[in-house]
Order: structure tokens, then sequence, then C-alpha cells
């Protein structure tokens, strides 16, 4: 056994999930999967699977499909974005497939080049602000 690592199973209650972080200058070739947060400052060719936030910082590079509750892109992603609740692109990142999300936020300068697909969350059927009075309706 590793100096470092912990029997498997062996979290305890309460304990929060780990940072992983792929360095600038690394590449992974394979899948990534981690119950916690992971940031790609470099390069990932596979599929990644964070369980709460995956972090692409500028400059990194993603060639493989994405699951994570969100997603916070800077860089490039060649594949399929599928986020339970919510995908940021900022300025200058680019997205080569499709995105699944509840939420959506694009800055001025982000890209997407495919489809996007927003579902409503649990409980968010029929709720709306209360601008429908003024004959203006939006969706919360």
């Amino acid at each position: 056994m590793a100096i470092f690592s912990r029997p498997q199973g062996s979290s305890r209650p309460g304990e929060a999930a780990g940072l992983t972080i792929i360095a600038v200058g690394t590449t992974v070739a394979g899948d990534i999967s981690s119950e916690g947060v992971v940031k790609v400052e470099g390069t990932v060719e596979g599929t990644v699977r964070a369980g709460t936030q995956l972090l692409i910082a500028a400059g990194a590079l993603i060639r493989g499909d994405i699951f994570a509750a969100e997603v916070v892109a800077g860089g490039e992603i060649h594949g399929g974005i599928h986020a339970g609740e919510r995908v940021e692109i900022q300025a200058g990142a680019l997205v080569a497939g499709d995105i699944r999300t509840q939420r959506l936020h694009i800055a001025d300068g982000g890209r997407v080049n495919g489809q996007i697909t927003m579902e409503l969350g649990p409980g968010e059927r029929g709720q709306y602000s209360g601008q429908e009075q003024s004959g203006q309706m939006s969706k919360v």
C-alpha cells in the first residue's frame, strides 16, 4: 500500500472530495474520473468525469466527452459536454461539440460549434418570475 493512499471506500462521512489538477505541459491519454473538482491546465485525450466541477483553463485542451455537475471552460473542448447544473464558456474558449445542461452562460468571445440542449431542473417546470403581470414572461 502506498503511503499517500487510503484503502478504497474508506472516505470519512462529510469529508470533501479532493482536487485533481492536470498541469500545464502534462498530457493524459485515457479517461479521468474524480468525485471532486478537476482542473485541466494541460491536455486530456479521453473522457473526463468530475463529481462536482470541471475547470478548463485558457490554453488547455480536452479531446473527449465531459460529464460534471458544473463546467467552466476557458480553453478548447472537442467533444460533448453533459453538465447536470451549469456550463460557462469564457471569452476565448472553444467548444466543438454538443452541450446538454440546465443553465448556460457564454461570454463575449466564447464559441460553440454544436447543438445546445437546455433541460429543466427538478421542480422548475411551470415556475415563472413575477413579470407575467407586466406582459413579459421570463423563465427562472
